[in-house]
């Protein structure tokens, strides 16, 4: 009875390969966030204008969106795991490029590079998440491997604009690299992970093909447009609109990250009440907290405890779009994620381009309340999303 019940639990447990995920995330997000706190450094750098230095951010976007949309389906081939490792290879090359970019177009480049790689690495760790979660424990090994924002946040973002004001802007990638070399090597068990088909790499593309995939495509569009859009320009706000120095985007980070992390918690509440009814809410709250953010701009203590919130709804957010658009078809698993990349980080390069001119013609205050009508479409879209049939009870739960 013993070893029974001692199997049992083994078998329920958050395994391992989740917590190697999670570094791969926070590697790749260190990347994709650190840009906005250190976004005034870099300019002076290259005698150039923030607006002009997120450029690479939008290159970035753009090269995941590309990557993930027409090379996604390289993962069902031969393997999420060997596809993430050598993706994860190719994207610390880029890092280096982009800390020793004596340009801005170079610097621009190298960052177009990293996105390739990324748009390969993160549906890659997506669809591991979800290979390696046991029933019933779907949500909590994915909170796991979200987990790696809030480091990328609260160990890579909040330190990169200490550091860039104290040792260089350049010092942030060369230090991301050293500790990307780490997360490389916590993959090496992950290189046979997912099947392999040898099939011919179907597009991604033909995901959109999936019933109730459109809808929440548009909802992930809507939701991450929003928070680049925001956030590429915080920092900014806060060195040139409040006077305030470059670090102070680190705490402001901080804070994001640890809401980010704070939200864990709900993970198995996700689990047992169904992510399709609880998205529509997560959203609606997530635009609540924009709107009390465009009212707190002004206030550097009030800012900080609203990023907090922010992070908390948009955790919850997150880990119930991508368990909706895991569940809709777990055969083309690798193809959905890659869409879901796609649209993010198209998103991305819509929220930072979109969101510049009006930022510079209205001030700060302006990008959250856009943001609320942005949500509003989010939730919309969610609610009307129908349900996959994995998704029509809550999953079992583990005693």
């Amino acid at each position: 009875m013993t070893n029974e019940n001692q199997t049992s639990t083994d078998a329920h447990r958050i395994p391992a390969a989740a917590y190697a995920l999670c570094l791969c995330i926070g590697l790749v997000g260190a990347n994709s966030l650190a840009l906005g706190p250190i976004a005034p450094r870099v300019a002076e750098s290259f005698a150039s204008g923030v607006p002009a230095v997120m450029t690479a951010s939008a290159a970035f976007g753009i090269g995941t969106a590309a990557s993930a949309l027409l090379l996604a389906g390289l993962i069902d081939r031969f393997g999420a795991g060997r596809v993430l490792r050598y993706a994860l290879l190719a994207f610390l090359a880029a890092l280096a490029a982009s800390g020793a970019a004596p340009i801005l177009p170079a610097f621009v480049g190298a960052q177009l590079l990293a996105g390739i790689a990324a748009g390969l690495a993160l549906p890659a760790i997506y669809t591991l998440a979800a290979l390696a979660a046991p029933a019933g424990r779907e949500s909590d090994t994915l909170g796991v491997v979200l987990f790696g924002w809030t480091l990328s946040m609260v160990a890579g973002v909040s330190l990169s604009a200490v550091i860039a004001d104290f040792l260089g802007w350049r010092m942030v990638y060369a230090i991301v690299v050293v500790a990307g070399l780490a997360a490389v090597a916590g993959t090496t068990k992950l290189t046979a992970g997912g099947n392999a088909t040898g099939r011919a790499a179907p597009s991604p593309l033909s995901a959109l093909r999936v019933p109730g995939i459109a809808p929440l495509l548009l909802a992930c569009a809507a939701f991450m447009a929003s928070f680049y859009g925001v956030y590429a320009y915080i920092g900014d706000h806060l060195h040139r609109g409040l006077g305030l120095p470059v670090s102070a985007g680190g705490l402001l980070a901080l804070c994001y990250g640890l809401g980010f992390g704070a939200t864990t918690f709900l993970d198995r509440w996700i689990d047992r009440l169904g992510p399709a009814r609880l998205l529509p809410l997560f959203f609606t709250v997530v635009g609540g907290v924009y709107l009390v953010m465009s009212a707190a701009a002004a206030s550097y203590p009030a800012m900080l405890a609203v990023v907090f919130c922010w992070g908390m709804a948009n955790h919850a957010a997150l880990n119930v779009l991508i368990l909706r658009l895991a569940a809709l078809d777990p055969g083309r698993r690798g193809a959905i994620m890659g869409l879901n990349s796609g649209v993010t980080y198209l998103a991305l390069f819509a929220g930072t381009t979109g969101f510049g001119p009006l930022y510079a013609y209205a001030g700060f205050p302006a990008l959250p309340g856009f943001a609320v009508a942005l949500m509003l479409v989010a939730a919309l879209a969610a609610a009307l999303a129908p349900r996959a049939r994995s998704e029509a009870s809550p999953a079992p739960q583990s005693r």
